[in-house]
């Protein structure tokens, strides 16, 4: 591993780029993501690399999600200090639902249910620009992340989409 990264995030459900104006304008869902990588290969103006990510965000009145995924990706490194990056992500994310549930009992009551929530899977694309702020490596980033979260309610929305913002900090574990 060759860095530590720290995001703060925003989301919203909707199509694939569908609501990328609302991340900056609409409600706020708040989010964090932390993470490590490393690059499979380096060259002067390419890098192929593997990033691993723990996160955690809140969609209002939805859901609580928990997230740990790998992405895969190609960064492009352009005017000495900038670059551009996209990748391709797959993993893990636990669902809380962000009301409470309650159930029909037989003798006509409902019942709080106990919410720890449901394991469910999730896939991403991400596209992104970085720019190196010191000597040592250290880079600010802003990306845009396609989320899409699996199976989400199977009767009636197998697959919901959520389009984040993830705005952050990527430190090197050593100098460059």
């Amino acid at each position: 591993m060759d860095h530590f990264s720290i995001a703060l995030t925003t989301l919203h459900t909707d199509f694939p780029f569908g609501s990328f104006g609302k991340l900056f304008t609409k409600e706020f869902h708040p989010g964090f993501e932390a993470g490590t990588g490393f690059n499979w290969k380096t060259k002067t103006k390419h890098d192929w690399f593997q990033d691993f990510q723990l996160g955690y965000s809140y969609h209002r009145f939805v859901q609580h999600t928990i997230v740990l995924y790998s992405e895969f990706g190609y960064r492009y490194k352009f005017l000495k200090t900038f670059s551009a990056d996209a990748a391709l992500g797959i993993g893990y994310l636990h669902a809380i639902s962000a009301e409470k549930i309650f159930v029909l009992q037989s003798d006509g009551v409902y019942k709080k249910k106990t919410n720890l929530g449901r394991p469910q899977a999730m896939a991403g694309f991400k596209i992104g620009l970085s720019k190196r702020i010191n000597s040592s490596g250290t880079n600010v980033f802003l990306n845009y992340q396609q989320r899409l979260q699996f199976p989400f309610i199977k009767s009636y929305v197998p697959l919901l989409p959520a389009n984040m913002l993830q705005a952050g900090i990527r430190f090197p574990f050593k100098n460059k």
